[in-house]
């Protein structure tokens, strides 16, 4: 069995839940890059632009560090772990605070060139 080649891009402490980026995510996981970018550009949430950057960086990678041609090239890994969060309060009535914490995630794409 032939190794696959591959090319990975990650973005680290993006400031939005690792929830809300897998939901987006798991649209592109097994598609063509292109087709990737496709949906991504036409997806209305907000991690989908993140995604798209991460995505654009990956094919850079792979065809300049790795002279990887474009038109093969498929979503071969897609995943978004917790990133560390941000613990703030918010005021409320009588002196008292709330507290709440801003979820950030680390998003790796990892492209694979088609056979």
């Amino acid at each position: 069995m032939a190794e696959i080649k591959t090319a990975t891009a990650m973005t680290r402490n993006a400031r939005i839940s690792p929830y809300k980026v897998r939901q987006v995510l798991t649209l592109i996981r097994g598609k063509s890059a292109a087709n990737a970018q496709v949906i991504l550009k036409f997806s209305d949430k907000r991690a989908a632009g993140i995604i798209l950057k991460v995505l654009n960086s990956a094919m850079a990678n792979a065809e300049h560090n790795y002279g990887m041609n474009l038109d093969k090239l498929y979503v071969h890994e897609a995943f978004a772990n917790q990133g560390p969060m941000m613990k703030r309060f918010r005021p409320v009535s009588m002196g008292r605070a709330h507290p709440y914490v801003h979820k950030t995630s680390h998003v790796v794409i990892t492209l694979g060139e088609r056979q």
